[in-house]
C-alpha cells in the first residue's frame, strides 16, 4: 500500500483500479481497509477504488488520543487533494458511516453518491459514551488480542464461518491498542447524524446485515425514510460485516448502485461546505 505523509502522520491507504470515477470506502472499527478487498475486486474494473487507514488502526501511524469523525474527514480531504481527486461515490460501514455522515456535511461538493453501510444517525447515549470509555481503558490495558477476541463475536452473524472469524481477528490485529481506544473516545464524541438525513441531495444507498447486531435493520430503515429517495438493501445471512459475510450480494448491491448513480454532477455548495 502507499502511504501519505499528511501533519504527524503516515497514512497507508489503497489506490486500485484505473481511470473511471473514484470511489472512496471508509471501513469498520477496529479493522482496516483490507476489510474491503472482495468489494475492492468488484469495483475496480470499472472505478478508480481509494480507501484510507484510519491513524493507528490498519498500517496508518500514530494513533492520536481521540480519534474523532472530524479528524478522518480531515485526512481524507487531504489525502483526495494530493490524489488529484475532486469527486468520489463513499462507501461507508459502521465506523466509516460515521465518518461519511461528517465528510456530507464538510464537504459535500465531494460526494456524488452514497453508501451507508451497517451504520447508524443516533449519537450514543450516556451509558453508550461510558461503554466506549470502559472498551477504551481495556484495550489498553490488555492488548489487541483481548479486543479481537471480546469484539468479534458482535461484528458477525449468530454461528458465524470460523473462515470469517479468524479473518475478522486478523484484521484487528494490524492496528494497535492506542489506536483502537483513539477510535472508541472518537465514536462516543460523533454528533448526531439524525437532522443531516433530510439534508443528503445525492444519490444514496442504505445497506444492513439481515442478521446485524449492533445496527439492525430497524436502524437502517429510519435512514432510508430520512433520506430523500434513498434505497434499501438487506443482505441475507450476514451481520455487521456483509462485505465479508456475504461478499458477492454486497458488491453486487454497492457496485450497481455506483454504476447506476452516474458521473458527478456540477453542484451548489451545500449549506455545510467547509
Amino acid at each position: 500500500m502507499p502511504t501519505a505523509r499528511i501533519g504527524d502522520a503516515t497514512l497507508h491507504y489503497l489506490d486500485a483500479g484505473g481511470g473511471g470515477e473514484a470511489v472512496l470506502l471508509l471501513h469498520a472499527f477496529p479493522l482496516s481497509s483490507a476489510m474491503w478487498e472482495p468489494l475492492v475486486k468488484a469495483l475496480s474494473g470499472r472505478f478508480r477504488v481509494i480507501a484510507p487507514d484510519y491513524r493507528g488502526l490498519g498500517q496508518s501511524r500514530p494513533a492520536p488520543e481521540v480519534t474523532t469523525m472530524a479528524s478522518i474527514v480531515g485526512d481524507v480531504r487531504t489525502l483526495l487533494r494530493m490524489l488529484g481527486v475532486r469527486s468520489v461515490a463513499v462507501a461507508g460501514l459502521s465506523m466509516g458511516g460515521y465518518v461519511a455522515f461528517d465528510l456530507w456535511r464538510r464537504a459535500p461538493e465531494l460526494v456524488r453518491a452514497l453508501a451507508l453501510c451497517d451504520t447508524r444517525a443516533t449519537p450514543d447515549t450516556p451509558e453508550g459514551r461510558a461503554g466506549r470509555e470502559t472498551f477504551a481503558q481495556n484495550a489498553l490495558a490488555r492488548g489487541l488480542a483481548w479486543v479481537a477476541d471480546d469484539f468479534t463475536p458482535r461484528l458477525l452473524r449468530p454461528s458465524p464461518d470460523p473462515a470469517v472469524v479468524a479473518q475478522v481477528k486478523e484484521l484487528v490485529m494490524g492496528g494497535t491498542p492506542e489506536g483502537v481506544a483513539a477510535a472508541q473516545r472518537g465514536m462516543g464524541q460523533r454528533p448526531d447524524s439524525v437532522p443531516t438525513l433530510a439534508r443528503i441531495q445525492v444519490p444514496t444507498l442504505v445497506v444492513v446485515g439481515e442478521q446485524d447486531q449492533l445496527t439492525p435493520p430497524s436502524d437502517a430503515r429510519v435512514m432510508q425514510q430520512g433520506i430523500p429517495g434513498a434505497r434499501l438493501a438487506v443482505i441475507p445471512g450476514a451481520g455487521h460485516l456483509p462485505v465479508l459475510e456475504a461478499p458477492a450480494a454486497f458488491a453486487q448491491a454497492v457496485s450497481s448502485f455506483f454504476a447506476a448513480a452516474g458521473p458527478a454532477q456540477p453542484k451548489r455548495p451545500g449549506p455545510f461546505a467547509g
